[in-house]
């Protein structure tokens, strides 16, 4: 059994299905994310856990124990909302030591927890600082440390770092992750940031209006998405209605308007319609120089943007507009005018083409 184990849990808020028979299996030591966009449930399924919400139907599980009905203070799973909720007329040792305190525990031990939690997010020097002292980043770490300190094994987060600026959130994600790591704890994290899902996770479940599409590791979510809308919600994609005109025992031939790819995929017969879906940094280009190579086609670029560390192309080729990501802008500046692409065939995925 999981360590965390949603079995067929459904949840309604008068008419309206929140969750919709929703199962789903969490490893221990495992980061998980639930991702999707407003209002598909995630949230929801999040807080039948912490048991600020009970399901309808269903149970849930936690290291084997059925802990529908159980209070929240008797599950052992904090969760952090991403309005951290410190107490303003708190010292950060306060803050932290909160629940030990509460459980009148010796002072020497309350002190020594935490030491480590001051330690473990790089707060040392603060523990005398009221929340408002304290910068965006480090409110949040002070969360995580009072949430962690009780020696809970679950943490779960609620879009924690979105009320962060952009670069402050890249950091206080990666130090999360490696603190998730190295203390082993299991964690399930809710965002609808596909980036912090990505690099943050080992497994994410994709959720749409209360169910859940697929779960996978980044890899799989992203270049073998199950469903157009996970392609489409995941990262950017190009989508590309194409025949398969060869089925082989471990490919797949596959027309576009006269453009053949050959990608190592099955479970397509001659003759079916389908979308390929196409990651922008999966295709690249090069300026039209004389006799076109092999596997390459043309196109034109109609607009451009710098990013920075990559281009982002629209080109013009059979009749569609293509995005292609260029991860390596030459210093002279921009491709212009007609282009050749080539696609990385391995990276391309076939997807069954959705009424």
């Amino acid at each position: 059994m999981p360590y965390i184990d949603f079995q067929h849990v459904t949840k309604m808020f008068g008419s309206f299905k929140a969750l919709d028979d929703v199962t789903l299996g969490i490893d221990e030591g495992c980061f998980m994310t639930l991702l999707g966009p407003s209002g598909c449930g995630k949230t929801t399924l999040m807080r039948q856990l912490a048991g600020f919400s009970e399901p309808d139907k269903g149970d849930i599980y936690l290291n084997g124990k059925r802990v529908n009905g159980l209070p929240p203070y008797k599950r052992g799973t904090p969760l952090v909302f991403q309005e951290y909720a410190l107490f303003p007329h708190m010292t950060v040792y306060e803050n932290i030591s909160y629940g030990l305190r509460l459980q009148k525990l010796d002072k020497a031990e309350v002190d020594e927890r935490v030491n480590k939690m001051l330690d473990t997010f790089n707060l040392q020097g603060m523990e005398k600082r009221f929340p408002r002292e304290l910068s965006g980043g480090q409110q949040q770490r002070v969360a995580f440390g009072r949430a962690l300190i009780m020696g809970q094994e679950v943490l779960l987060l609620d879009e924690p770092l979105s009320n962060l600026d952009a670069k402050l959130r890249v950091e206080v994600r990666s130090e999360l992750r490696q603190i998730q790591k190295r203390l082993g704890i299991t964690v399930i994290y809710v965002t609808h940031d596909q980036d912090e899902a990505l690099s943050m996770s080992d497994k994410i479940a994709v959720m749409r209006a209360g169910r859940i599409e697929q779960v996978g590791t980044p890899w799989e979510v992203y270049f073998r998405p199950r469903t157009h809308f996970i392609a489409d919600f995941v990262g950017t994609v190009n989508f590309l209605d194409v025949d398969v005109v060869a089925a082989e025992q471990n490919s797949l031939t596959l027309n576009w308007g006269g453009l053949r790819f050959n990608i190592p995929q099955t479970g397509f017969n001659v003759g079916d319609k389908a979308e390929l879906a196409v990651r922008p940094e999966c295709i690249s280009l090069a300026p039209l120089n004389g006799q076109i190579p092999e596997g390459a086609h043309v196109g034109e670029i109609t607009f451009y943007s710098f990013l920075g560390r990559y281009i982002r192309y629209w080109v013009s080729i059979n009749g569609q507009t293509l995005i292609v990501d260029d991860a390596n802008p030459s210093l002279s500046g921009a491709i212009e005018g007609k282009v050749q692409l080539s696609f990385d065939q391995d990276k391309l995925h076939l997807l069954k083409k959705e009424n």
